[in-house]
């Protein structure tokens, strides 16, 4: 993409649309597999950065629904640059 993606853009596509299974960067389905550092590290597809996030968020994977054709690809990267970020505190 052409834009810079902006964190604080993202919090809230990730409030609005992800926080009711990854409410303070937990997994209510599955809670090995949260959005902090380690665990990112360890299950995300492609690893801990932004167009692996990317990737999921748009196309799903197991329990978690594909957002492609719900969220523009701005709010994608949006959110990824949020849960990259938030991972890293």
């Amino acid at each position: 993409p052409a834009f810079a993606a902006d964190v604080a853009a993202g919090e809230q596509v990730f409030s609005a649309n992800c926080a009711a299974c990854h409410a303070g960067g937990q997994n209510v389905i599955m809670p090995e597999k949260t959005l902090e550092k380690d665990a990112l590290d360890q299950y995300l597809a492609g690893g801990r950065k932004e167009s692996s996030v990317v990737t999921q968020v748009t196309n799903g994977k197991n329990a978690m629904p594909a957002f492609g054709g719900r969220l523009s690809d701005e709010d994608i990267a949006n959110v990824a640059a949020y849960v990259i970020k938030t991972s890293e505190t």
